[in-house]
């Protein structure tokens, strides 16, 4: 692997006010982003990602690469849940391994803006199709995780709760605007679409850099509540979404083109939902316990893909 790119990433700007955030919670600061602030940026992440998604979806049209991009999505976010979860089950209970599977199953957003910073880093390109592949992936995982509880857990077996789930997986407000976004911008008029621009691109990383921070200090205080859980959920949280990323960086290969796009399916297969999924786990299974799958996916493997994932994902898509 190619050092440099690993000390450049640790170095990043964005990475490092994650690390600010962490050692605010550690050293007890008062340091505090408001609530609502912290909720403005999140929309404002997803509507940029989504709209330069939609523009350059507008330029580029529709290809037989993005139609089978669209489909492998769709598939890992099925796969990988249903094999997870037989592997969780082992260890958990039934609630707690589905809302787990769902987690590392669907995607995570602000780990997806992290991988689009890395890739404008180093002045590669990718396809605006790959936002609509990230939307996408995140419902399957959800729908795969509650039919299995259903299916082994007696308490959870429900016609109108899944139909609930399916319908929030869907409605859920991050992909909600993600989408909405994505057709915006694949719909507005060129000229008039350059008007936002300075909005959408050129503040982008400062907006990235404050959520990167609060996020940091949201995974520190949620850490302590996770260790009860010992090494098997810790180990987890670090091999499944590895084994998922590097897999999917040599798979894609064999279909895709572009580095870019390769990279970034490899970080959403890689990556864990901490804010589609639980909002659909408190309907879905509120036996499952939030203390872990959230940590799990914020705590370990949110900071584990940003640092070591990222540079050794882009060292197998440019050996592959």
């Amino acid at each position: 692997m190619d050092f440099t790119l690993l000390i450049t990433n640790l170095t990043n700007p964005t990475l490092l006010f994650f690390v600010l955030g962490i050692f605010a919670v550690i050293v007890k600061s008062d340091l505090e982003i408001p609530e609502s602030s912290s909720k403005f940026i999140s929309l404002y992440l997803l509507f940029a990602i989504g709209f330069k998604g939609g523009q350059e979806l507008a330029t580029s049209g529709f290809t037989t690469e993005i139609v089978y991009s669209l489909l492998f999505g769709l598939a890992v976010a099925s796969v990988i849940p249903f094999y997870t979860f037989f592997i969780l089950k082992r260890k958990m209970s039934i609630s707690d391994a589905g809302a787990v599977a769902a987690t590392y199953g669907s995607v995570s957003a602000v780990t997806f803006v992290a991988a689009v910073s890395f890739l404008e880093a180093q002045k590669i390109p990718f396809g605006g199709h790959m936002v609509a592949v990230m939307a996408l992936m995140e419902s399957p995982a959800i729908i795969m995780g509650i039919i299995l509880m259903m299916k082994y857990d007696e308490g959870t077996r429900s016609k109108d709760k899944l139909t609930e789930t399916i319908k929030h997986s869907f409605t859920n407000g991050s992909v909600l605007m993600i989408i909405g976004s994505l057709i915006i911008g694949l719909i507005a008029d060129t000229k008039q679409a350059e008007g936002i621009k300075p909005f959408t691109t050129d503040i982008f990383k400062g907006f990235l850099a404050i959520f990167l921070l609060e996020m940091g200090m949201v995974t520190a205080r949620r850490f302590s509540s996770f260790r009860k859980y010992g090494w098997f959920a810790t180990a987890f949280a670090i091999v499944v979404p590895l084994i998922n990323g590097c897999i999917v960086a040599a798979l894609t290969g064999f279909f895709i083109q572009d580095a870019g796009n390769r990279f970034i399916f490899a970080i959403l297969a890689a990556s864990a939902s901490y804010i589609a999924v639980p909002a659909a786990m408190r309907l879905a299974a509120p036996k499952a316990d939030p203390g872990l799958y959230i940590p799990m996916a914020l705590g370990i493997t949110f900071p584990f893909n940003i640092t070591i994932g990222m540079p050794l994902y882009f060292f197998i898509v440019n050996l592959t």
